[in-house]
């Protein structure tokens, strides 16, 4: 299971039935659960940790030191969870302790081909993250999120669960949840009804999100007074307070 040109520090601890693929490294302070494929000519820096089932493709380099340049040799960690799929190319940076030292990701994620998922990022589960994908440090994405190819989000910024980011789109403000945005400078173009349809929400609820759609995007309201209307309409499901509450954390303001 494991090829003998891979080098493997002594210190790694490495479930028995892990598939590590020839001239791949794994450092000092890696834990790799079962089930899990590593790639030829894969990188794995420790601290970091990944959970089971994970397939990472070739060239892919995960828990390298953060590009920050406040960076200074602090003992960070990154932690994967299950059943991701990491492409060929992609980087994935540890935390710093100017954040929680730790950069996180869920379950169930897909990142193509030279995604970056930078220091101190926070990625949900279930999340599809393009070709060439830029996340840069400090983002939050939440769970069933879609960012398209060459997609680019500005350090800090929140991008809602469920919500899409078509191709190219440049994000420096937050996205609310089930929200899609696209364009450059980006703007809103309504409920992802598609990514609601394929996950098989009920149509109370996508009707009434797209009420609140409508509220906040529409009607030029302020934030406030926008959560004020959207809890006074007749349908008060949970995906609700999943937006309002995408919108209220919010620091930055969200995209319009």
């Amino acid at each position: 299971m494991i090829n003998n040109t891979a080098q493997i520090d002594p210190s790694a601890k490495i479930a028995d039935d892990v598939s590590i693929g020839p001239w791949t490294v794994i450092g000092p302070d890696v834990e790799i659960g079962a089930g899990t494929v590593i790639g030829p000519h894969v990188v794995l820096k420790g601290p970091t940790s990944i959970g089971t089932n994970n397939h990472i493709y070739q060239f892919a380099s995960v828990g390298e030191d953060c590009q920050d340049k406040k960076y200074h040799g602090e003992k960070t960690r990154l932690v994967i969870g299950n059943n991701n799929v990491i492409r060929e190319g992609c980087t994935v940076h540890r935390g710093t302790t100017q954040d929680q030292c730790v950069t996180r990701i869920g379950d169930n994620n897909l990142f193509m081909v030279n995604v970056h998922i930078a220091h101190d990022v926070v990625v949900g589960s279930d999340t599809v993250m393009a070709n060439n994908v830029t996340i840069a440090g400090h983002v939050h994405v939440g769970d069933f999120a879609v960012l398209g190819g060459f997609c680019g989000i500005h350090q800090f910024c929140r991008v809602g669960a469920h919500s899409m980011c078509g191709a190219g789109s440049i994000v420096v403000k937050d996205v609310a949840a089930f929200v899609t945005i696209s364009g450059s400078p980006v703007k809103t173009h309504g409920v992802n009804k598609e990514g609601l349809r394929r996950r098989g929400f009920e149509k109370e609820a996508v009707s009434a999100l797209h009420q609140a759609y409508k509220i906040i995007f529409r009607r030029g309201l302020t934030v406030k007074r926008a959560i004020e209307q959207i809890r006074q309409l007749e349908y008060q499901g949970p995906e609700l307070e999943v937006l309002i509450e995408s919108i209220l954390e919010s620091s930055r303001g969200i995209v319009r």
